[in-house]
């Protein structure tokens, strides 16, 4: 069996990515409020990525592959977004992905071949009205991805999923009501909302040894918004 590592395994994208892979493997995942008890292939341990003195001390000696799924979704008119808004996104969804990957790398290299898979935003590359806070960070994790990919290769592959609006509590505020279900629903060319499952599936085969010719890629799991109009 293969050891995974989730940080922000308690909840949504991450939680069906643990409910996945731990099928078959052993997961070490990572809550930060949202507390959740490991049984079986996963043990869980409590960790806050915005936390700079945060002790990473929950990686194993050798590591198949790394998940990163802490994100936000802030939308706010561009002239009202302060300094420290775009500064604390940052830290949340790049420097916490940098300072995980950096603490797994020798476990990584350890377990011979290995695999990392990180979360963007249709955001990024589509553009969308009031999506600058996050099409920021997320497009520096789609340069991440990138970089590393050529980076660690050709012993750890490095790819990137960037999902639409999925059915978790992250867009639970857009997603509140029937009618704002059904309008979202509508503006993808497949006319559903994703379901964290379908992001699970996809990661799961990016870290799988079927994907072992897949590296620095940017896969958009979206509804088709990113390619059909």
């Amino acid at each position: 069996m293969k050891i995974f590592l989730v940080i922000g395994g308690s909840s949504g994208i991450g939680k069906a990515v643990v409910e996945e892979l731990s099928q078959q493997h052993n997961v070490v995942a990572t809550y930060n409020t949202t507390e959740s008890q490991g049984n079986g292939n996963v043990k869980y341990v409590q960790h806050d990525v915005m936390n700079a003195e945060a002790v990473i001390d929950f990686i194993p000696e050798k590591l198949d592959g790394i998940v990163y799924a802490p994100g936000s979704i802030n939308l706010k008119p561009f002239a009202r977004i302060k300094e420290e808004d775009f500064l604390n996104d940052y830290k949340l969804q790049v420097l916490g992905a940098i300072k995980i990957i950096q603490a797994a790398l020798p476990a990584m290299k350890a377990a011979g071949e290995a695999s990392i898979v990180l979360y963007s935003t249709v955001a990024v590359q589509t553009g969308f009205t009031f999506h600058s806070l996050v099409s920021a960070s997320k497009g520096a994790i789609e340069g991440l991805t990138k970089a590393l990919s050529a980076e660690f290769a050709p012993s750890i592959r490095v790819n990137c999923i960037a999902p639409s609006i999925t059915q978790t509590s992250l867009a639970a505020g857009l997603l509140n009501t029937e009618e704002k279900i059904i309008a979202n629903a509508q503006r993808h060319p497949l006319k559903k909302i994703g379901q964290p499952k379908d992001i699970a599936a996809a990661t799961c085969f990016l870290l799988s040894d079927a994907a072992s010719w897949v590296t620095g890629q940017v896969w958009h799991i979206d509804g088709g918004m990113g390619a059909i109009k």
